[in-house]
């Protein structure tokens, strides 16, 4: 069984009007995940992941891409505390 890896990213760029937070909840469900994703009043997006250590790593080499419109300059990763959250959401 693979351990259980929770994290935060925060992406930075152009991240906020180019759909993000709704591709970030399509990648992070294909790959089982459970969390959060919403905007920042900065203008960057920050994600909550929570699940196996391959997928959670999977999805953050996706959130260094972002979706065709996005520009992600910079993903700064911290580790966070599991909210034994069971499905992934679009926070506002």
């Amino acid at each position: 069984m693979a351990e259980v890896k929770t994290i935060e990213a925060c992406i930075q760029g152009r991240v906020q009007g180019v759909s993000f937070r709704a591709w970030t909840q399509v990648e992070a469900q294909g790959r089982g995940l459970a969390g959060w994703v919403r905007n920042e009043a900065d203008g960057s997006v920050l994600a909550h992941l929570e699940g196996p250590a391959p997928d959670v790593d999977a999805m953050l080499a996706e959130l260094h891409k972002g979706p065709p419109a996005a520009v992600v300059r910079e993903v700064t990763v911290t580790d966070a505390r599991p909210e034994a959250a069971t499905h992934f959401d679009i926070r506002q």
